[in-house]
Formats: structure tokens, sequence, C-alpha cells
């Protein structure tokens, strides 16, 4: 047997290159042999963190009867959805015709022409609670291919049909939430809450990071900070300080184990911006998620996507064992997803970078700077963003419009920590690629989906990270915020006007969509410190507390540079007799100067 796996780029992929099912990657050739043998396409989409997807695999894909079942009746093909997210929503929509409970491990059993007809999540090897096995739910396609065939192609037509027509655009008379329409989301939210345990809803309970950002732009710091300590006194934090993805049960116990870079890059903006709201214990759980982040995940060059729920212990793979064993010291921690994603790690960059200018942590600006110059140099060093790497070896999947968005915040931030200007014209430079009449959109779609019709357009929805229209509205917004370029703020508005209806309706679901539309409804603050040239100075913690969409501490000389760069916020920023100076603006009007003690 052909192992196609072997040398892919995803250690999800590397993982299953030794089954005994005759894999394909995503691509052309799969579906190619499909047309030619007559036989329906077997999806298998997952992730290298996640454990139902190890389950699966020691149960089903490592099984010889099924891998040649699988092999003789079928063409099987394995995606990592971190590396191909647009496969992932695509066939995550069609899977949503047959199952409601959607998750990983996917499995999809198409037409050779792509489009589902029958899909589902884990299959035991045995049939238990109601659910068949793997096997009887193969034969039963294979039974509804050879015998009822018209009948699946007109499931699979009927689901294309419903791909195609998902994702539109809403009337283009769309315009930014009202303050009354955004509290009445806000009731939504407070009326979902958990107010037990904290938290937003029962079990399965996730940190849900994109709704909270939206609590604090509102101004509802109470319920985000409420929630916020309620995660950090629970099972969902590990004694280290990285948050698990979510837990099984409504008062957090029995994580689901495995780690992601997206949620703790992302609560470690939101605890940052809880201690600037007066939380004080928002602090600890903040450094301990930076810890995290660059003890664990930090790879020297970039971030890793992740951290697996298992463990190798007494020669067994458990999950969450390594977390929960009395020994913990003595045992070899789980293993890194060593993949490096654009969007996440920009994710990463954006909130380290901030929470080190408002702790006053230089080392934490300074690993969110390498990971910059190292995403930029291996990641668009030919001008076509990447989507992801490992060390040796890059994707061939193309980047996603996340990918832009998150990079373009991250470097934006870098600027802000740094005073340096040339990660804001590679920011600029990322968000023109994706520009449109209408906002933003893919640079360049999946094509095999294209090919058959089966690309999501324009999807606004959200789970555990934004949207990619959602980045790309707060990078321009960022960039707004900086050189008063009002096109800038116009697209942000364009972008996520159409589909603001939808948000106000499922605030859980488009936290960081209406987080932006919060933001751009309302006053924009700025602090700009400009500090004599040689001088060092750490801003007081009153300055750095304060709440702003702008943090920019740097040297006379830099703000000069930068204004005379097209910065407007920092035009006539200068020193005051000799001494730090701060400026705080609102819209770009600022007060008068106030020097600080150095």
């Amino acid at each position: 047997m052909v192992n196609r796996l072997a040398d892919a780029m995803s250690p999800y992929l590397r993982a299953h290159a030794e089954n005994p099912v005759p894999w394909h990657p995503w691509g052309a050739e799969a579906f190619t042999e499909a047309v030619e043998r007559d036989v329906p396409v077997f999806v298998s989409i997952g992730y290298a963190t996640c454990h139902w997807c190890h389950v699966m695999a020691r149960e089903s894909f490592s099984d010889e009867g099924i891998a040649a079942y699988l092999g003789e009746h079928f063409v099987c093909i394995k995606v990592d959805r971190e590396e191909h997210p647009s496969v992932d929503a695509s066939y995550l929509a069609q899977a949503a015709a047959f199952t409601q409970g959607l998750g990983w491990p996917l499995s999809i059993f198409a037409a050779p022409d792509g489009a589902a007809f029958h899909a589902g999540t884990y299959f035991p090897p045995e049939p238990m609670g109601g659910r068949p096995s793997f096997r009887q739910v193969l034969e039963a396609v294979v039974d509804a291919w050879t015998n009822r065939r018209d009948v699946a192609l007109s499931t699979a037509d009927a689901v294309g049909s419903a791909v195609r027509a998902a994702g539109e655009r809403g009337a283009e008379t769309a315009e930014l939430p009202t303050r009354e329409q955004l509290t009445a989301s806000i009731g939504r939210l407070e009326h979902a809450e958990d107010e037990l345990f904290g938290g937003f809803g029962g079990a399965p309970k996730f940190p849900v990071a994109p709704a909270i950002g939206f609590l604090q732009a509102y101004g509802a710091d109470e319920l985000a900070t409420r929630t916020l300590d309620a995660m950090a006194r629970s099972p969902l934090r590990d004694r280290d300080g990285g948050f698990f993805r979510y837990a099984t049960q409504r008062d957090w116990s029995q994580p689901h184990y495995e780690r992601m870079l997206y949620d703790n890059a992302l609560l470690l903006g939101a605890y940052t911006r809880a201690w600037q709201s007066g939380s004080d214990d928002a602090r600890v759980t903040a450094e301990g998620i930076a810890s995290f982040l660059l003890d664990t995940l930090w790879l020297g060059w970039g971030f890793a996507s992740g951290q697996d729920s298992e463990s190798m212990i007494d020669g067994v793979r458990t999950e969450g064992g390594y977390y929960t064993a009395e020994h913990r010291g003595t045992l070899e921690p789980p293993p890194l997803d060593g993949k490096v994603l654009t969007g996440w790690n920009g994710l990463a960059i954006e909130n380290l970078a901030r929470a080190g200018l408002v702790f006053a942590r230089p080392d934490w600006v300074t690993v969110a700077r390498i990971a910059a110059d190292e995403l930029l140099q291996r990641h668009d060093g030919d001008g076509v963003l990447v989507r992801a790497s490992t060390v040796d070896t890059a994707s061939t999947a193309v980047a996603a419009l996340e990918d832009y968005g998150m990079l373009a915040c991250g470097l934006i931030e870098v600027t802000c920590a740094t005073g340096d200007v040339s990660y804001l014209k590679r920011a600029r430079d990322l968000l023109d690629r994706v520009a449109t009449a209408d906002g933003f959109a893919e640079p360049q779609q999946d094509g095999i989906l294209a090919a058959r019709g089966l690309v999501l357009r324009d999807d606004p929805s959200e789970g555990a990270y934004p949207s990619g229209l959602s980045a790309c509205a707060r990078a321009s917004r960022m960039l707004w915020l900086l050189t008063e370029d009002c096109a800038a703020r116009d697209r942000a508005e364009t972008a996520i006007a159409p589909f603001v209806e939808q948000g106000l309706a499922n605030p859980a679901g488009f936290g960081a969509l209406l987080e932006e539309a919060s933001r751009l409804g309302g006053a924009a603050r700025q602090t700009v410190i400009v500090v004599p040239d040689g001088a060092e100075f750490t801003a007081p913690e009153a300055v750095r507390r304060q709440r702003a969409d702008v943090l920019l501490p740097l040297s006379e000389t830099r703000a000069s540079e930068l204004a005379a760069s097209g910065i407007e916020l920092l035009e006539g920023r200068s020193v005051v007799d000799g001494r730090p100076t701060l400026y705080v603006c609102e819209d770009f009007t600022c007060r008068l100067p106030e020097t600080l003690e150095v």
C-alpha cells in the first residue's frame, strides 16, 4: 500500500501514516480516483490534539478488516481541520443536515463530486448506547450507494445546493447596531449566565472568549469579570496556568484536556482587560496564561497549535492522566501539535504584545516580536501568505481570511509595543490583499471545493475564535486608530454590518463581530506616552490600567519619525519640560499633556 501521508506537513496526518487505511491527503487526486472507480468518498476530518480522533484511529483505522473494507469500497481522505479550515467549514455545514451533534472526528460520506449524502462524527467499533458500529455504518452506506444510488445522489445534490446558498451577504443597506440593540444582545448573554457555576449555558461548557470580549467592549465588565473569575477558580484552568478547551460538566469539571493556542491567547487578552477594569486577581491568571504560552507552546520561532489531551502512562495512552496524576513531575507531558498556524500565532502575538505593555513585561513583548519576525519570514517571505508550517515543512494549503486579519492585528500591536512602523506597513499590506469594495473576502478559495461549488462564502460565524471577517475588521479599525485613515474604518464597518442582525440574535456565537460593532459605534480612546530619548521609563500602573484602544509608549524621536510616516495620532506629540508626557485622546482629540514622574 502506498503511504501518502508520511511526508505531510500536518502532524495529525503523519500520525495516521501507518494506518492500514489507504489514506489520501486532501487533493484532486482522490476525487479523480473516486470517479474512475465509481465509488463514494470517505472524508475523515480531525486535528492532532483531539481525543476522540485518537480513539477512532486506534479502534477503527488501525483495524485491518475495517481498513480493507474502506479501501475496497471507498476512496479515503484524511484532513487536518486546522490546516484546511475552509474544507472543515464546508463539511460541517453539510454534516448539519444529518446530525445535530457536530464535532470531531467528522466522518463524511460523499459522492465523487464531493457533496455529502451521509455524515456523522465518532463511531465506535461495536454498537454502543444506541450508536451503530463503524462497520455497520460503512455497510449501510455501501448498500445505499449500490442499491439506492439515485436517493444518495439526490441527497448530495440537495446538500450541495444548500451549501452554495449559505453564507450570502445580507442587505447592502445594513448598518451598525444602535446602543439599544447591543443592550438587548447583552441581555441575552445575561439570561444565559449560569448563576451557580458561572459561564453561559449548561454542559458542555466553553470559555467563549469572543463573547467575553464583547461584554468588555460594551462595558458589561461586571458580568465579564464574574465569568472570568469563575473560570480561573475552576478545573478548566490547569495549575500551570493554561486553560483546557472545554469542560464536559456544567460546574467546569471533567475538562476535555486538550489545550489550544487560540483559547489561551484570547483569554490572555480578556484577563488583561479585566485587570485594567479593577480585578487584581486577573493579573495572576493572565501571568499564568503567559507562562503557559512561553513555557509550553513556544517553539522558539512560533507557537504550537495546541497540546494533546492524551499522554503515555504505564505504556497506555490516557486522556487527562498527566493532568490528574499524583506524580506529574515524573511523567512525560502530552505531545504538542507542532504545526504553526499563521492566524492563531497572530492572536498570540497581539495579546502577548498588549499584555507585555499593560503589565510592564518587556520579555513578553520580545517574544511577540520574535514570533512576528519569524512568521513574516517563513510564511510571507515571497508575498504569498502560507497557512501553516512545521519547523522544516510548509503547507500547500491556502491561507484563510482569518490568517490575514489575525496576523495584521498582531503586527499592529507589535508596532504599538515597539514603535517600529515596519510592522504597521506589513499589516496594511496584508489587509490590502484581502480588501474588496464591500469589505474583505477570502484571497484564494480552495480549488477543489470551488470547482464543485462547495465553498462557504463570507462565512461570518464564530466558534471559539473570531471569524476572518471580524479579524480583518478589527485590524482595519486598529489601523484607523493609528493613522486616521477613514477608509480603513469605513471598510471595517462595511465588512461586518451585513451580519449584525445574525450576531445580535446569537451573541455567544458572534462575540468578536459584536465587539467590533460596539467599538466602531463608540468613542475610541488612545493613550500615548512620549519619553525623552535615552530615558529608561515604565509607565505608572494607574496609566497602564486605563482601558485604551491604543496604548503607545515611545521615545520623542521615534514619535516624530512615526508621525512623519503617517501615524496621525503622533502629530505634534513631544515631551514637556524634558519629562515623560502623557497624552490621553478620544477619537484623535487629546486632552492637555500631563507630565509623569520618572
